[in-house]
């Protein structure tokens, strides 16, 4: 019986000086020497945001409006990611361009037609990343140009590899206190810089 094996736990008072809302919406503080680990949302622990190649690109905003994410794991049925499609593939100038090329509609585009393929991107080792800094993640986002970048893990055996986790350049600036402007990716790595420097 479920009473002879568990017992209850014993039970504290709420302090007096204070209880307060943990992570995400009170965020730790960051600065240039944190792990990286403890930044990277860890896909273990947190089930990805995903869509499908096929969907459009409305289901694919709403699926980031429901998800408060900025980017999106583009799935097969099978379960093997096929690329990311970002809030920038879907809202930018990219889905009008493709609209255009092909004499077609915005509207009769699908994700798989703006998504970054997976092919097309580059990640980062868990290993390494279980040796850096935030720092490191940074520099790394900025050299690449990108907001985002995934962490993978190989399986030699079976020559494959698992995604662990993505880093954001926006979770690292809110965490920070800066606002994260989406088309200035400079600026915000400024600012990101200048907030690790102290000025």
């Amino acid at each position: 019986m479920i009473r002879d094996r568990y017992k209850p736990l014993p039970q504290v008072s709420v302090c007096t000086g204070g209880c307060y809302v943990s992570s995400p919406l009170n965020p730790r503080f960051v600065t240039e020497t944190s792990p990286a680990l403890e930044e990277k949302t860890d896909l273990e622990r947190i089930p990805p945001a995903t869509v499908e190649p096929h969907s459009n690109l409305h289901q694919a905003n709403q699926a980031m409006i429901l998800r408060g994410v900025r980017l999106l794991l583009v799935i097969e049925k099978n379960g093997r990611i096929s690329g990311v499609v970002t809030a920038t593939d879907l809202l930018g100038e990219k889905p009008v361009r493709i609209a255009q090329a092909r004499g077609a509609k915005r509207e009769e585009l699908e994700v798989r037609d703006v998504m970054t393929p997976l092919e097309d991107m580059e990640a980062i080792e868990f290993a390494d990343v279980t040796r850096s800094e935030v720092g490191h993640i940074v520099a790394t986002l900025e050299n690449c140009g990108r907001q985002h970048t995934l962490v993978v893990e190989r399986d030699l055996e079976a020559n494959k590899q698992t995604l662990r986790g993505i880093f954001s350049a926006s979770q690292i600036a809110r965490q920070l206190g800066i606002e994260m402007t989406t088309h200035e990716f400079a600026r915000t790595f400024a600012e990101i810089e200048a907030a690790f420097a102290g000025v």
